[in-house]
């Protein structure tokens, strides 16, 4: 099934590697990623598609470790809306 995880991350040299990595070591597939620099404060709002037979609340639990992390939103992604991607 796939996820969208909404973000919310301290704009910080590395931090995308960092939630890229963890992402894949938990075993989801990174299938998509968009994101954007709030100007002036310092944050990046990241939005993520990942793919995995897995629960993605234990994916959120261990993101939500990493100090760069401020929050995030899972949002399941609709089987029409896979279909049509």
């Amino acid at each position: 099934m796939r996820y969208q995880l909404d973000m919310t991350v301290k704009a910080a040299e590395g931090a995308v590697i960092r939630m890229a990595g963890m992402v894949e070591r938990r075993g989801f597939t990174l299938r998509g990623i968009q994101g954007e620099v709030q100007p002036d404060s310092g944050i990046w709002q990241l939005r993520l598609v990942v793919e995995s037979p897995r629960a993605p609340e234990a994916l959120k639990h261990q993101l939500e470790k990493l100090y760069d992390c401020l929050s995030i939103r899972i949002v399941p992604i609709a089987a029409t809306a896979e279909a049509a991607a």
